[in-house]
């Protein structure tokens, strides 16, 4: 039977798809609220880089599997069902028909005081199979004889969901569209900071509780305003919508898929479910959980959420080192590699007979009179182009040529992070259709040491994505040549003020 972990009242959570989008910023929450949690993933190995995985205990187990399912629910209190096929190989609305059953009997056998489950809303119109899938799934549930709480949500906005991730792609690459007819469907979309809210909260509902709730955001949109206002929010420049009646949802799908990285196999069901208006038909949830201190989270606050650290400065923490994450909205490393956006990068590394410490004085010299290592009327050249259009340029040069401080500027870039003898992080500050940064790191290797060079590029807009491509050529001579000047420099034990040329 279920029981009480602690004298608080925190309870032993069960999160099923704990590796997933929802499961793996649901975890660090529960954990928060005073709760104990134990994950249940088919292979433990997959929650290996999560940042909480040292906090929980992990089991093995098939959700279509009785006697392995059985056991991972073995003193559970509350177990939270966020399995999902969609986007797997084959018919996923029988393999989540079977996996629901085994889990509704699982947790009926054990005793679970609560059931709670994350699915899509449920209009009275014809469904779409992913939608109907989810339905039923809903309904088996809440038949198990277990007190199950159904949070019925429609388009998630958070970094990582492959909703919004869809929305982000498709508006940010293409400044005219030419849609199918489902972007004129009304949509109530939600914040994931808001459905964890009710996630959590719904681990403490009264047993005598056993329904499905609408949740959803302050407003109510159709999918083209959505596209209008995420453009808006993330400072391009007005879309144009020329909606079509010949896209089908078969070439909707094919559509999306090759305008974005979102797999065909997951595009295709999510473009059946945007012929369903998802709109909350009531809002009961509100008699056994209250809003969100702050409350709803509008639209426009909440792409401002998922796009903050795409936004802001330390966007290139979040994709080189794998940072944990500060908020839900926020991407997690395990995130799917076609989430958060796109960011083009060239990375690059040479070895040197030079000790660390003399490449580390090497890379702290750059720019400013020591100059960039390679092509440098290449530079220069930029830098004027740059002048022209309203930049920086290279005029400012730098405070001091042997030692750099964050926050500083050097040339046309801006020291972001520095951690002494291993790594220099700078931001571009020169006009470019989005956002660039330059890292040089050190390692030690045998004798000598390794210098790691990597450049990323976020683009903003189409405009974004055609620059990448039209200097990518120049990227590779510049850069190559970069990484053998600095590593030659460390091996002539040339001071960063000599260093001129590449």
């Amino acid at each position: 039977m279920g029981h009480d972990t602690d004298t608080a009242g925190g309870r032993l959570c069960l999160v099923t798809g704990a590796s997933g989008y929802i499961g793996g910023r649901l975890v660090p929450e529960l954990l928060d609220a005073g709760h104990t949690v134990r994950c249940m993933v088919r292979s433990a190995r997959r929650l290996r880089d999560y940042p909480w995985s040292e906090r929980v205990e992990i089991v093995e187990a098939d959700a279509t599997d009785p006697e392995t399912t059985g056991r991972a629910m073995d003193g559970v209190d509350v177990a939270y069902y966020l399995i999902h096929a969609i986007g797997g190989k084959g018919g996923f609305a029988e393999t989540d028909r079977e996996a629901a059953r085994t889990f509704a009997g699982a947790a009926r056998d054990a005793g679970i005081g609560r059931l709670v489950y994350l699915g899509g809303m449920d209009p009275e119109e014809e469904l779409s199979p992913h939608l109907r899938s989810r339905a039923e799934v809903g309904k088996i549930l809440l038949d198990s004889g277990v007190p199950t709480v159904w949070l019925r949500a429609a388009v998630i906005i958070g970094s990582g969901s492959a909703s919004f991730e869809m929305l982000r792609y498709l508006t940010e690459r293409l400044p005219v569209m030419v849609t199918p007819r489902w972007v004129h469907s009304r949509i109530q979309p939600i914040a994931i900071r808001d459905v964890l809210h009710y996630l959590v909260a719904s681990a403490t509902l009264p047993a005598e509780v056993n329904r499905g709730f609408d949740i959803g955001g302050p407003d109510v949109l159709t999918y083209a305003d959505m596209m209008r206002r995420y453009a808006a929010v993330a400072g391009l420049k007005p879309r144009i919508i020329l909606p079509v009646p010949l896209l089908s949802p078969r070439l909707s799908s094919l559509w999306v898929g090759t305008i974005t990285p979102v797999p065909g196999a997951l595009a295709r069901p999510l473009v059946e479910s945007l012929r369903n208006e998802v709109v909350c038909s009531e809002n009961d949830i509100a008699r056994y959980i209250p809003p969100p201190p702050e409350g709803p989270i509008g639209f426009d606050r909440s792409v401002a959420l998922a796009l903050r650290r795409v936004r802001e400065t330390d966007v290139a923490t979040r994709w080189s080192s794998a940072a944990v994450p500060g908020a839900p909205s926020d991407p997690l490393p395990t995130d799917p590699d076609w989430a958060g956006g796109s960011l083009y990068t060239d990375e690059r590394s040479c070895r040197s007979d030079a000790p660390p410490e003399r490449l580390w004085d090497v890379i702290e010299g750059v720019g400013g009179e020591s100059g960039w290592y390679s092509f440098p009327v290449a530079w220069w050249a930029r830098g004027v182009i740059d002048r022209l259009v309203g930049g920086v340029g290279l005029r400012r040069g730098r405070r001091d040529p042997r030692r750099l401080r964050i926050g500083e500027t050097v040339d046309f870039w801006r020291v972001e992070e520095k951690e002494t003898g291993r790594l220099l992080r700078l931001r571009a500050e020169m006009r470019l259709p989005g956002l660039a940064w330059l890292e040089l790191g050190v390692s030690e290797e045998d004798g000598g040491s390794i210098l790691t060079q990597r450049a990323l590029f976020h683009p903003r807009g189409l405009p974004g994505h055609l620059y990448w491509w039209m200097f990518r050529p120049f990227h590779d001579r510049i850069f190559g040549v970069m990484c053998r000047g600095i590593a030659r420099a460390a091996e002539q034990d040339r001071s960063p003020a000599a260093s001129r040329t590449g």
